[in-house]
């Protein structure tokens, strides 16, 4: 996950980078990327560099894998739940480009979807939309290859839309709610950016968690933040 055309970053430590921020302001994570203990006046905000990956219906897992297969969780993921599987795919696209090796996410969704970062969808020789995750009417599809079948989708190809994760009393904090937009500013010493527009998806037991890609990930030099800021951000005059 070092760098956004890697074709086959192996394992989940690469799939998600974790930076905390504690209430000062600072940027803090350990070697297991757990959180310190949480802040009475700033909640803990932690900010994941997700990088190319597919989730899978049950179905494509047994076409993929084999019949009566299920995914095998490998790590956990930030968000109590999900994980990262054992199982990858190969991903083919137009011309057969393919990324030969792409983790597969779990728990199993209602529709297959691969998430591409911009470069990675260049790769690949796909002009992928900027989508919220699940919302995949309309867009391009492709060919997964797995050890024991092939899949073609006619749709779910996106790059995923930046958003924040956050529970009820994070958004009360913040002052948003679910579709509401945010700001990150991201400083670091090499450069400091404000990343607009990320959409807000609140609900009960979400932890408070920025997804970023690799390409605004390497952009913004995440790796090596030394504060990170989120905040709400107001309609343009007249919208409401």
């Amino acid at each position: 996950m070092t760098t956004a055309m890697n074709v086959d970053r192996g394992i989940i430590e690469q799939i998600v980078r974790q930076i905390v921020m504690k209430a000062d302001g600072g940027v803090e994570s350990n070697r297991d990327g757990e959180l310190p203990d949480e802040s009475q006046c700033q909640p803990n905000l932690v900010v994941s560099i997700s990088a190319r990956h597919c989730h899978l219906t049950d179905e494509h897992v047994e076409t993929l894998f084999g019949p009566g297969r299920t995914l095998t969780e490998m790590k956990g993921l930030y968000q109590d739940g999900f994980y990262a599987a054992e199982e990858t795919v190969m991903v083919v696209g137009p011309r057969r480009r393919m990324l030969p090796s792409v983790r597969v996410l779990g728990p199993t969704r209602p529709h297959s979807q691969v998430e591409l970062a911009f470069t990675d969808a260049i790769s690949l020789g796909i002009d992928v939309p900027v989508r919220a995750s699940g919302k995949i009417a309309g867009t391009p599809g492709c060919v997964l290859v797995g050890p024991a079948g092939v899949v073609e989708l006619d749709e779910g190809v996106i790059r995923a839309e930046r958003h924040v994760h956050m529970n009820f009393r994070d958004a009360e904090h913040y002052g948003v709610t679910t579709g509401d937009r945010a700001k990150l500013r991201i400083e670091s010493n090499s450069c400091s950016v404000v990343l607009e527009n990320l959409l807000v998806r609140v609900d009960d037991t979400s932890k408070l968690e920025v997804h970023l890609d690799t390409d605004e990930g390497n952009a913004c030099d995440l790796e090596n933040a030394t504060r990170i800021e989120l905040f709400k951000q107001e309609p343009p005059c007249g919208c409401h």
